[in-house]
């Protein structure tokens, strides 16, 4: 029995700046909070397929589970929640906005 699907959103890096970014119905944000949360594995898909072929905008992108905690979307994985928060050697970037 195939395992049901959970609540993704879309992940990449920024082509040029390096930065985490994800997207949005309408683009790409710097914020996992300002993400789109997919529901639906058939339509997933298709939000992957589309930031793939951003080439000139994203690198790396992939489908990034999470869950819904108070309406966002959290990470479920410690590697996503490092990603979201940014580098751990010190508090700069999304750390200080975080905090």
């Amino acid at each position: 029995m195939p395992k049901p699907f959970t609540p993704k959103v879309v992940t990449a890096n920024h082509l040029l700046q390096g930065d985490v970014i994800y997207q949005t119905a309408a683009g790409w944000t710097r914020r996992l909070q300002d993400a789109e949360v997919l529901t639906d594995e058939a339509d997933a898909d298709l939000r992957l397929i589309d930031a793939i072929q951003q080439r000139d905008v994203v690198v790396g992108a992939y489908l990034a589970e999470i869950t819904l905690q108070d309406g966002l979307p959290t990470p479920t994985h410690f590697r996503e929640d490092f990603r979201a928060t940014g580098p751990s050697n010190y508090a700069h970037g999304k750390q200080v906005e975080l905090h």
